[in-house]
């Protein structure tokens, strides 16, 4: 088992920047590629950033690159999703997941995830 909680979430105007940070516990962090998604109101779940074992290899959809870094810190279990030049349009609950991997990859076969964590809100006015 492994436990994902986020924080960082809040309120920001359009043009601010956030930190999320996602705290893991449990089996050995190192063996799972992290992914951020995130959800808004009445739309489905999707993959914002994702990162490899070792943070060699990142992966961002194309409506964040160049505004949002992914990074980790296995020695902290700690995963982050820098967000900068926030837009309205990205509010959203932010979840990060974890999947079980072999490979030091980015982007798994599926982005079905094997654990969760239970969000966290950001909210950018306009």
């Amino acid at each position: 088992q492994v436990q994902l909680v986020e924080s960082g979430g809040g309120l920001v105007q359009a043009g601010g920047s956030l930190r999320l940070s996602c705290a893991a516990s449990g089996r050995t962090f190192s063996n799972y590629v992290i992914g951020w998604f995130r959800q808004a109101p009445g739309k489905e779940r999707n993959i914002v950033a994702a990162i490899s074992l070792s943070g060699s290899s990142t992966y961002y959809a194309d409506s964040v690159k160049g505004r949002f870094t992914i990074s980790r810190d296995n020695a902290k279990n700690l995963v982050y999703l820098q967000m900068n030049s926030l837009k309205p349009e990205d509010t959203a609950v932010f979840y990060c997941a974890a999947k079980r991997s072999a490979v030091d990859y980015a982007v798994p076969i599926t982005w079905s995830m094997d654990y969760w964590g239970t969000g966290t809100l950001v909210t950018v006015s306009s």
